[in-house]
């Protein structure tokens, strides 16, 4: 018989002789409020919200670097009237900016014109003539702010609701809440296109929550997942065969560490093994009529002469097909999906590289909204274009640029998102910055309320949805936040 010193130390407080001292360690802690609930479930099963849900799926697109509110959605007359003087030493003396030099900075009039749009009159930029035409549809928040001024941690902020790793994503909350209506796909998926951004993987992580509720990265070419398929020569009923025999081990394992990473493990081995089918019908686009190909221009060549960030071979037919796989991801009951793009991030030659990733981006997003209205699935899918932050009224000065190349540094004070569907109000326009752009002044929106209103739209009081995490009850708008309810229908 084995020395019992020799055991291994999980083996003893899983040993019938710890067991009463543990029962009893574990009543003290509970008492004092020190013992974390059971580990969340892995099961990606539907379950109930707190109260009946408007929206039942979202598809949230991360303009990764932060596109100027400026030069899209907040029109500043009186910024073009002060183009090129200073603002005074006042308002920047406590402002902290990513590149700019506060002893010679100007300020910037947007080139762009704009103009009243739909029966609610919203105004936007002479760069997004198609979603213009959707302006009924749209719900414009001109009033965000956020606490990060950097693009990771903004990011972070923006996807998690805190500046810091480890959290789990909005895609993650909703799917560990509600579940996913799909068992052939899994209920958060990533699409992207153009380069990497700087958050990366962390702007879709599950944090502390088990890795089912991971989003999944979806490829833009050949297999959606990779080693998804079978290797050749290897049939199905062989693939099942070794699958079964994988779980048992791991059910075995899972039984003696009590690991919920295991019971992730065997989840996706079981998904991966029905996705083999479920994938390839989701990327055929040949089902797709020509008239939704061109809607979304699906086959849009990649324009001449206009580069810079956010550009690369075939970036219009990846982002655009990845607006059409979003539309059917949803019809397939995937609960969350995250279509990401960078870089927005116009520190120079502004004018250029936002009018090519606006132009990329215009028609497939109002395509979408159109696409969803016309299958009735936009009262039920919340489509979401939110970037980490704004851009400063400023123009950027770091030393070479000329000034027609000039750009705008990063600006957490005031920017501009946009939602439609999935129970938000159609052609609102909220909240309200100063002459310039720089500050709300009217119905300020927190990054926390952000996130607090679209979990009531998916049915959750934010202040209930939470994990017990290291003795504490976290969720995802720990540092606040209140429901914006003019926002609602």
């Amino acid at each position: 018989m084995a020395d019992p010193m020799l055991l291994a130390r999980r083996q003893f407080f899983t040993s019938s002789a710890s067991g009463l001292g543990m029962l009893a360690l574990a009543s003290l802690l509970d008492q004092d409020g020190l013992l974390a609930a059971e580990s969340p479930s892995n099961s990606p099963a539907p379950k109930s919200p707190h109260f009946a849900p408007q929206a039942k799926s979202c598809i949230f697109f991360l303009p990764e670097g932060a596109p100027s509110h400026i030069d899209l959605f907040d029109p500043k007359p009186k910024l073009q009237d002060l183009h090129q003087q200073k603002l005074p030493d006042s308002m920047t003396a406590n402002v902290r900016f990513a590149f700019i030099k506060k002893e010679t900075a100007v300020l910037w009039g947007s080139q762009r014109k704009f103009a009243k749009h739909g029966q609610c009159g919203m105004e936007l930029s002479d760069f997004l003539p198609h979603l213009a035409t959707c302006a009924d549809d749209i719900c414009l928040i001109r009033s965000m702010h956020t606490d990060a001024f950097n693009h990771h941690p903004a990011q972070l902020m923006m996807m998690s609701g805190v500046p810091r790793f480890g959290r789990p994503t909005m895609g993650s909350w909703l799917t560990y809440g509600l579940g996913s209506e799909t068992e052939n796909l899994p209920g958060y998926v990533v699409l992207t296109a153009g380069r990497g951004g700087s958050g990366g993987v962390s702007n879709w992580s599950s944090g502390f929550l088990p890795s089912t509720y991971q989003g999944i990265l979806f490829r833009g070419q050949g297999e959606p997942v990779l080693n998804l398929a079978s290797p050749p020569g290897v049939s199905r009923d062989l693939q099942q065969q070794n699958l079964e025999a994988i779980a048992k081990l791991n059910r075995h394992r899972l039984d003696e560490m009590h690991d919920p990473e295991i019971a992730s493990r065997i989840a996706s081995y079981e998904l991966a093994f029905r996705m083999q089918a479920a994938a390839p019908e989701l990327i055929d686009l040949s089902q797709e009529s020509q008239k939704t190909l061109d809607m979304y221009g699906v086959d849009r060549p990649e324009p001449k002469g206009k580069g810079g960030r956010g550009s690369g071979p075939d970036v219009f037919k990846r982002f655009a097909t990845n607006c059409l796989l979003a539309r059917r991801l949803v019809e397939r009951g995937v609960r969350f999906v995250t279509m990401v793009h960078a870089s927005w991030d116009h520190h120079s030659n502004l004018d250029e590289e936002l009018g090519y990733c606006s132009e990329m981006a215009d028609q497939p997003l109002a395509a979408l909204i159109k696409d969803l209205k016309q299958r009735g699935l936009l009262d039920s899918t919340l489509l979401v274009f939110a970037g980490e932050f704004g851009r400063t009224p400023l123009a950027e000065n770091r030393g070479g640029v000329m000034p027609e190349k000039v750009g705008r540094d990063h600006h957490p004070f005031a920017f501009s998102v946009w939602m439609a569907g999935g129970g938000i109000k159609p052609g609102c326009i909220y909240g309200k910055t100063d002459e310039i752009g720089w500050a709300p002044i009217e119905n300020p929106v927190h990054i926390n309320d952000f996130h607090a209103t679209i979990l009531n739209l998916f049915g959750f009081d934010h202040k209930r949805l939470s994990v017990k995490y290291k003795g504490l009850n976290v969720r995802l708008t720990d540092q606040g936040g209140k429901v914006v309810n003019d926002l609602l229908a």
